[in-house]
């Protein structure tokens, strides 16, 4: 075998390897490319991805613009409507503030006007209270006038709430026994043994003799009237001892009360001889009146000897009673006297029975 160049090796190794080298190198191209390629097409599908990404983004921003532009107009609108709320709100509170001041004023108004019309019906009242007493005052001038007794004292004492002073004949009784003199036995004892101007003094008495004055100064105008004195026996006084005197005769009324002026009490007391002679008077009286101050002390038989008990002193008012009857009014004006208890009672129940009152005045009456 011939032997080779050597040139001609090196050329053959060398020409070799430089296809090795670029096939190899080739290999790294087609590597690289391939790698590339898929690097590009995943870059490409990632950047696709992305902008995908990026316009739903867009969109979301454009819808989030759109709501956020929608919000902030509601948000100016309800801003608008808070202003426009406050606004009204506050004219309401001032319209408030308004209608409450009206109303405050309107109540004061109102309350001056019920003060004001309490005011006037509590002066019409007065008026008219007063208007009721002067005409009064003027019918009893006006009677006082047409009076044929006057009677003087306390304006305000002159009454007598209770008592029945009408009727077409009335009979004053007038109890002139020896207690009249005084509230006490003791003072009646020590009364009874003075003088008789002493006697006529005594304070009781002369209440007694007020009361008889201001009655007969009281009766109505249209009545006659008849005043006896009891004791142990029955006087009528003036020229009541003969007939009934009319109210409206001066002289008359003037007469009895002379007459009583010159009378001291005496004696016991006879009630039943009063009422037998007030019965037995014709024509008889429709109203009696009876001034005393307790129990009878003598009835229809003579008088026993001694002190006469308080059950002697019931049956003997009884008796007395049973004199009169019940058909006619008995109104007793009963005066102080101790040691009498029974006495108020018993002629409580004369004027329930009877139809008539029963009063106690004051020791400063009339």
């Amino acid at each position: 075998m011939a032997p080779k160049n050597r040139r001609g090796q090196l050329a053959a190794f060398n020409l070799s390897f430089l296809d090795i080298m670029f096939c190899g190198f080739g290999a790294v191209v087609l590597l690289v490319l391939i790698v590339h390629s898929q690097t590009v097409r995943n870059r490409n599908e990632r950047h696709k991805d992305l902008l995908t990404e990026a316009a739903r983004l867009s969109q979301e921003v454009e819808v989030q613009e759109r709501l956020l532009s929608e919000l902030k107009n509601s948000l100016e609108e309800l801003d608008q409507e808070r202003v426009r709320m406050e606004g009204a709100s506050q004219e309401l509170l001032s319209e408030i503030e308004r209608t409450r001041e009206e109303t405050a004023r309107y109540l004061r108004l109102s309350l001056a006007k019920k003060e004001h019309a309490d005011r006037l019906k509590s002066d019409l009242k007065s008026m008219d209270q007063i208007k009721r007493r002067q005409l009064s005052e003027m019918e009893a001038e006006r009677d006082q006038g047409r009076k044929a007794l006057k009677f003087t004292g306390q304006g305000h004492r002159q009454y007598l709430t209770g008592l029945r002073l009408g009727g077409r004949r009335v009979l004053i009784l007038v109890d002139g026994s020896a207690s009249m003199l005084d509230e006490s036995v003791v003072g009646i004892i020590r009364r009874r043994n003075m003088p008789k101007s002493q006697m006529l003094r005594s304070r009781k008495w002369r209440q007694t003799v007020r009361t008889v004055r201001w009655l007969l100064a009281n009766l109505p105008l249209n009545s006659s009237v008849r005043v006896g004195l009891f004791n142990t026996k029955v006087e009528f006084l003036g020229e009541s001892g003969t007939r009934w005197i009319g109210v409206k005769e001066s002289k008359g009324l003037q007469g009895i009360m002379e007459h009583l002026a010159t009378i001291a009490p005496s004696g016991g007391t006879n009630l039943y001889l009063a009422f037998s002679r007030a019965s037995a008077i014709d024509p008889g009286p429709d109203n009696i009146i009876l001034l005393t101050d307790g129990l009878p002390t003598i009835g229809r038989r003579a008088k026993r000897a001694g002190k006469v008990s308080s059950n002697e002193r019931v049956r003997l008012f009884k008796e007395a009673a049973e004199a009169l009857g019940g058909h006619i009014p008995v109104n007793t004006l009963l005066f102080p006297l101790e040691g009498d208890p029974m006495a108020p009672s018993l002629y409580w129940r004369l004027a329930v029975r009877t139809g008539g009152s029963f009063l106690t005045p004051a020791r400063d009456w009339p």
